[in-house]
């Protein structure tokens, strides 16, 4: 942990969720070469391993707050840890995400995937805006899986976002004529509301600059880890290899590198959502509607006001 002088000092402390496996754990590391590094997940063990790596490096200077995003109170809770560590917050990397491949729930009854994708990082950002500076970037690792048109999606047996409420969401009902493929549609839902979420607080919140980044598939990486072991070991050992031939293929050490730079560059507009190569690119006609976002922010703000007022 870092030592009370650099909490008084103006080296910079960046958030990253999602910090313990695949692309997440190399853009942690790729952010220790910018300043203390504040890694948010779940898994204490891992967080400590991360840590640990950061913090044997010469300037390396990383610590770890526990939160399972699963549970709109444990987030709560980690935002305030976050904000008792005292240290010159200079953005927020949204990575933290599962796609379970069946419809499991929280301990609160509430769909998995969407709230661990969706409503427990808009829970976080919601809570820390207040305390970022003025041009600091709130960035979204989204997916394009969310576009009902994009074909490799289709193609992998996505239908795009079937999105109702946010509260028939979190009860894990989606619209009609979705994906086959259980935990498709949560999925893919729960990534249009990180988009709309960029979109929306982008218009909403000037003083801020929220980008979304779709790093490109990246087999091998811990998302798919409720997969059967042969398929863990086909996307690691036999798809992993090919992901820089592919086209919206990638690797974790390529989509870590442009995560990092995006996060702490400061010449990105806000409101853009940029493909796996670093250059910009469209979602959705749905979530593309200004309408449409505002209102997937409105009821996520409604839907999560329920929950604030549960004491933990």
């Amino acid at each position: 942990m870092p030592t009370p002088e650099h909490s008084a000092s103006a080296t910079p402390a960046w958030i990253i969720t999602g910090p313990t496996s695949g692309i997440g754990r190399r853009t942690a590391l790729a952010l220790a070469e910018h300043g203390i590094v504040i890694l948010v997940g779940r898994d204490p063990n891992k967080l400590e391993e991360v840590e640990a790596e950061i913090n044997a490096r010469a300037g390396g200077h990383a610590t770890s707050v526990v939160c399972d995003f699963s549970d709109i109170t444990s987030v709560r809770r980690a935002a305030a840890q976050i904000l008792a560590l005292g240290l010159p917050l200079a953005g927020l990397l949204n990575n933290a995400g599962i796609m379970p491949n069946r419809a499991d729930r929280t301990p609160q009854g509430w769909d998995l995937a969407y709230t661990t994708n969706h409503l427990g990082p808009f829970a976080l950002t919601e809570t820390l805006i207040p305390h970022l500076p003025d041009h600091a970037n709130v960035v979204f690792t989204c997916s394009g899986v969310e576009d009902p048109e994009r074909k490799p999606a289709v193609t992998a047996g996505f239908r795009g976002a079937r999105y109702i409420s946010a509260e028939a969401s979190a009860r894990g009902e989606w619209q009609p004529g979705g994906s086959s493929k259980p935990g498709f549609d949560a999925y893919a839902t729960s990534k249009q509301g990180n988009l709309a979420t960029v979109l929306s607080l982008a218009r909403e919140i000037p003083r801020l600059r929220f980008i979304a980044v779709e790093p490109g598939f990246n087999p091998g990486t811990g998302l798919g880890r409720d997969a059967n072991p042969a398929l863990r070991f086909l996307a690691k050992y036999v798809l992993a290899p090919l992901a820089p031939l592919i086209k919206h293929w990638s690797t974790p050490k390529r989509a870590a590198r442009l995560l990092a730079g995006v996060l702490t560059s400061q010449s990105h507009p806000s409101g853009v959502y940029y493909d796996e190569n670093g250059k910009p690119m469209l979602g959705s006609v749905q979530v593309r509607d200004p309408a449409f976002s505002d209102r997937v922010v409105a009821e996520t703000r409604a839907l999560l006001a329920q929950v604030s007022r549960v004491t933990p």
